[in-house]
């Protein structure tokens, strides 16, 4: 499976996951999730609903339209709804926080749905995402510094451009790790704080702990 069609598989699941749909719903907003100028078509989407139909991960239910529609009065519908494999799948998806899920096709769609994984893995996305943009600055610097007499003034804008790009993006992720590790660092003070208070409450009545006898 190519890495837009896991992206595609990963975004119906998780649009999915937030209530059923028919297919003319869920492609809008799958469009909306991942298209970024090239909208999916019902051509590519069909497809991945019937494979996820095939591995039992969704279930197809007619809609009261599709009951019209034999009738002859309208086309009818079919709703897809998430089965408990096609959860667990994708809890398996979201999960997975290897290179794959921090390249340009599937880091988006991950990131659309940081609010269901867990600390640990939205920080190796983030991280792994800012170590693959840093490579590429490397690179664009590289580039822009052995071409750079060569270049006319439109290519040489050009490059700027994308080097400018990928820069905004490293500073926007520095943001979101410094944010993901004063949130954990404020939850483990807090924990901390919790599993004082009844002690601290028992100390307030009077109640003290002994000394050790000597």
């Amino acid at each position: 499976m190519g890495k837009r069609a896991e992206a595609l598989e990963l975004a119906v699941l998780g649009l999915l996951h937030d209530a059923p749909m028919h297919g003319y719903e869920l492609r809008k907003r799958v469009n909306a999730l991942l298209g970024w100028g090239r909208a999916f078509s019902y051509g590519t989407l069909y497809p991945c609903l019937k494979e996820l139909v095939r591995r039992s991960h969704l279930a197809e239910d007619p809609s009261p339209e599709t009951d019209a529609a034999h009738l002859g009065s309208r086309r009818g519908k079919i709703v897809y709804k998430l089965t408990p494999e096609g959860k667990e799948h994708f809890a398996e998806l979201l999960s997975e926080a290897g290179p794959s899920s921090w390249d340009d096709e599937q880091f988006g769609v991950h990131f659309a749905f940081f609010g269901r994984a867990d600390v640990a893995t939205r920080m190796r996305i983030l991280e792994g995402r800012r170590s693959r943009l840093q490579e590429r600055l490397e690179l664009f610097r590289s580039a822009l510094q052995r071409t750079r007499e060569r270049l006319d003034a439109y290519t040489l804008e050009l490059q700027r451009h994308g080097l400018e790009s990928v820069e905004r993006e490293v500073r926007w992720l520095d943001e979101l790790i410094n944010a993901e590790r004063g949130a954990v660092e404020r939850t483990s003070e807090e924990d901390v704080r919790s599993a004082r208070r009844p002690a601290e409450a028992r100390w307030g009545s009077g109640s003290r702990p002994e000394s050790p006898a000597h």
